[in-house]
């Protein structure tokens, strides 16, 4: 075993420094950078989060300067990213360093890991790639070349996947440049070990590769089968007076926190879509609005459910604005709108709104 992890670090590590993709992070692997960088890639595709980084560190060049940014201004420049708690998580925790740690990133794995939003990935890829660090780190690229590697049954969407996978990645890891190994691994899993083809004739690994020996890759990683995801059926209003239209706040906490939308919620089994979007801004917003008129449907998916929304434009017709659950409430005018942060599936139908 001891020659078989010899081999297979040298292997990564050549094949990395020859064909690593020149990505932003890497050239500056400072602490806060890297966080940044980790944060947003979480869930999120290298592709889609280039220009969110640049615009980032444009904006907020260290962490100071993110926390003593409004988090409004942060979710706005995050909108489109999804998984808002990340930026909320990134942002609180920036103002605990900045208070406790004097605006120092704490280097230690105990400290950094119970910072908002730090859990053992983030934490070891930062303490590894900016810090040296020996942590190995897994996510689902190294979860996948691992258990192409050594023909691993432990399904990767497991409870006990993350330790299985976890152990391994430990007695694999270089301890003497970790940083540049694990994101070895990462990459790898990202451009030729990937889920549906790998292109194992371009693998530094395939002589050491158990399911590629077996003729196996496409049984790994097991997986364990989903329950289906539930459709929610949401009704939305677009309520108008005086030439404006009507937003409301979230809470902070919980799915799509702090983020701006136009009221509504979900369609009971005995109403209309209709009847829903009417009751709903009375139920959050204390006003009576009529005059529907349907405007469009959208679909969209999150990660244990999905939507199908569908979106009227309505009158104001009565009452005061008495928020019942959200937070914050602001009459703006339809040009005003991009000023604020909304959830991508509001974001979907706002070219309608001025047509």
């Amino acid at each position: 075993m001891s020659q078989k992890i010899k081999t297979v670090q040298t292997a990564l590590m050549t094949w990395y420094r020859d064909n690593c993709r020149q990505l932003p992070w890497r050239r500056d692997t400072s602490f806060y950078r890297v966080w940044v960088s980790e944060v947003m890639l979480q869930q999120t595709v290298v592709k889609t989060v280039i220009p969110y980084y640049l615009k980032f560190m444009e904006t907020w060049p260290d962490l100071s300067d993110l926390a003593a940014a409004d988090l409004e201004t942060v979710l706005k420049a995050w909108e489109g990213l999804g998984y808002y708690a990340r930026a909320r998580n990134l942002h609180k925790a920036a103002g605990i360093v900045v208070r406790d740690f004097h605006g120092i990133i704490p280097d230690n794995y105990k400290d950094f890991k119970n910072l908002p939003g730090v859990g053992d990935y983030i934490a070891s890829a930062v303490l590894s790639i900016a810090g040296a660090q020996p942590h190995a780190v897994v996510d689902g690229n190294v979860k996948r070349v691992l258990a192409r590697l050594f023909c691993e049954d432990t399904p990767v969407n497991h409870s006990g996947a993350h330790k299985a996978y976890k152990s391994i990645a430990e007695t694999l890891l270089y301890e003497k440049d970790p940083g540049t190994y694990n994101q070895a691994v990462m990459e790898l899993g990202a451009l030729v070990c990937t889920p549906k083809t790998p292109d194992c004739a371009s693998c530094p690994l395939v002589r050491e590769c158990c399911a590629f020996e077996k003729q196996a890759t496409a049984l790994f990683p097991r997986r364990m089968e989903r329950k289906k995801v539930p459709t929610v059926h949401i009704a939305a209003g677009i309520v108008k007076k005086n030439g404006k239209v009507l937003i409301t706040r979230r809470k902070l906490d919980g799915l799509l926190g702090g983020l701006w939308e136009f009221p509504g919620g979900k369609v009971e089994p005995h109403e209309s879509a209709e009847q829903a979007c009417i009751r709903e801004i009375r139920e959050e917003t204390g006003i009576q609005a009529g005059n529907l008129q349907f405007l469009t449907t959208v679909f969209h998916a999150y990660t244990h459910f999905k939507i199908e929304m569908d979106v009227f434009f309505c009158d104001y017709i009565s009452g005061r604005v008495i928020l019942n659950g959200p937070i914050d409430h602001k009459w703006v005018r339809v040009d005003q709108l991009s000023q604020f942060p909304f959830p991508r599936a509001n974001l979907k139908f706002m070219g309608l709104i001025n047509k």
